[in-house]
């Protein structure tokens, strides 16, 4: 025999021996290990159940055939018959509630079709169905006991608010100016020299030696003497020419700062100075300096900058979810963290159109008095805004509020332990925590402020438990299976 039939025999010996073996060892496991049997009924025929899967770890997967649970992974693991099919329950007296199923006390997501125990071995507590209409719930007392469910009426009442924030002290815009200037020149002497430094209103500032300012002074007292020379002319147009001269040069000198004081000293004195002096327009604090004595300077750049801070402004952060409160033209207290007890009034006076990012608040600006100057720029400050009341208001505990990205809901407690959630619109929220109700709820209803969230669950699984039910048409002829693929040749398994 040659070496090649011999292996292919010794392939299909093997092969039916392995055959063999497994049908053996099936036949002694059905007798060892039998199916599901039906319960026997009194005066029903044994119905044979057949048997489903279900995950450990989310229990409304039910499945016909075993495989892995389209969550978590996990392999499905069979579902007791009675389980799957409905344990035989008490059978309820007429006028009874009838039991929907049994639930956990401390999970209410742990739902079984029969009695029993959950996984931290407490007594399941069944849940009724009479008496809830479409889209209410109804729970034991035992388990509402146990689940802590507390309610509150629905009132109506004043709410009001007092908003506690922080700000932050600043200038007051408006006065904050820029000394710069006009003409080309150097600075010979500085009287400011200071950041920080005090100033008035027509306080010498520098004096700028600037050949520009010079011969603008010779042009002007050329003009002085032309006009007194003229004045007297027998012809009108040539004094009122002199005289347009002369206005021409102090317009000129008056556009490069200097003050008509030095221009009427000027006239009198027939003599030009080296140097004229830069007087101040405003009162204030030295903020900014960048002048110093001999450097050039050229028209338009910035030498000092001034801040009035007699009145300062004082930005509060306000959060969006106290923008509702917040108006101008409402009082406001602002308490100094260096000096605590004492405080300073003011009203609210604009409120900025955007949001900061960093911080996403939006700034409230408070006007206030600086007598003093205990205020300094850029010190913090507490702030206390005292919005307006809303009387009448209708308003539940906030703790009722259950928030998602769809709305707000509430449960109403309809009695009997039934419940019923109702999506509501909410305003502002009060100094309490109390919750203003535009709809949704009536005055005097009483809604759930504790144990929410298990109600809420129980709302959602109710789909869930459905599909743990077994379907109404339970033995009926289940789809063909696929037809396997053809086998090759054993033939060609061995070449």
């Amino acid at each position: 025999m040659s070496p090649i039939r011999s292996n292919k025999a010794k392939g299909l010996f093997l092969l039916a021996a392995l055959a063999l073996a497994l049908g053996l060892g099936y036949g002694l496991g059905r007798e060892q290990h039998p199916g599901p049997r039906a319960v026997p009924v009194a005066g029903k025929p044994v119905k044979q159940q057949k048997v489903k899967y279900t995950c450990s770890m989310h229990p409304f997967i039910i499945r016909d055939e075993p495989g892995a649970c389209p969550i978590c992974g996990m392999a499905l693991t069979p579902v007791k018959p009675e389980a799957a099919a409905g344990a035989p329950v008490p059978a309820t007296k007429p006028g009874e509630r009838k039991i929907k199923y049994w639930v956990s006390s401390m999970d209410p997501t742990y739902i079984r079709q029969a009695p029993g125990k959950d996984a931290m071995g407490m007594d399941l507590v069944p849940v009724y169905e009479n008496g809830a209409q479409p889209g209410q719930i109804v729970i034991d007392p035992a388990t509402m006991q146990n689940m802590g469910v507390r309610t509150a009426p629905v009132e109506r009442r004043s709410l009001g608010r007092i908003i506690r924030t922080v700000g932050l002290v600043t200038y007051e815009e408006p006065r904050q100016y820029s000394v710069n200037s006009k003409i080309e020149g150097w600075i010979e002497r500085l009287y400011i020299n200071q950041t920080g430094e005090a100033v008035e209103k027509g306080q010498p500032l520098m004096e700028i030696y600037s050949p520009e300012l010079v011969a603008a002074q010779e042009e002007f007292l050329l003009a002085v003497e032309n006009n007194a020379r003229l004045r007297r002319s027998r012809f009108p147009d040539i004094a009122a020419g002199a005289r347009q001269l002369l206005e021409a040069g102090r317009t000129r000198l008056r556009y490069w700062d200097i003050s008509d004081r030095q221009i009427r000293e000027l006239e009198r004195s027939r003599q030009v100075r080296k140097t004229m002096t830069l007087y101040s327009p405003y009162r204030g604090v030295v903020t900014a300096k960048q002048a110093v004595e001999g450097m050039r300077v050229m028209p338009g750049m910035e030498l000092l900058q001034i801040s009035d801070i007699s009145k300062v402004w004082v930005n509060a952060d306000i959060y969006e979810y106290e923008l509702p409160w917040v108006k101008t033209g409402l009082p406001a207290t602002v308490e100094i963290p260096f000096a605590p007890g004492k405080t300073l009034k003011g009203t609210v006076s604009y409120i900025y159109p955007f949001v900061a990012g960093q911080t996403r608040t939006v700034k409230a600006r408070i006007e206030l008095a600086n007598p003093g100057l205990e205020l300094k720029p850029d010190m913090y400050a507490n702030v206390r805004i005292q919005a307006e009341p809303v009387p009448g208001a209708l308003a539940v505990p906030g703790d009722a509020v259950l928030n998602s990205g769809k709305g707000q809901t509430v449960f109403v407690a309809l009695g009997e332990g039934r419940f019923e959630p109702r999506q509501v619109k909410t305003g502002v929220t009060g100094e309490g925590g109390e919750v203003q109700i535009l709809s949704g709820v009536k005055e005097g209803e009483q809604v759930v402020t504790s144990a929410q969230f298990m109600l809420d669950s129980e709302s959602k699984l109710r789909e869930a438990v459905q599909k743990m039910v077994p379907p109404a048409g339970e033995g009926q002829t289940p789809p063909p299976a696929a037809k396997p693929a053809p086998q090759k040749d054993l033939e060609e398994l061995f070449k």
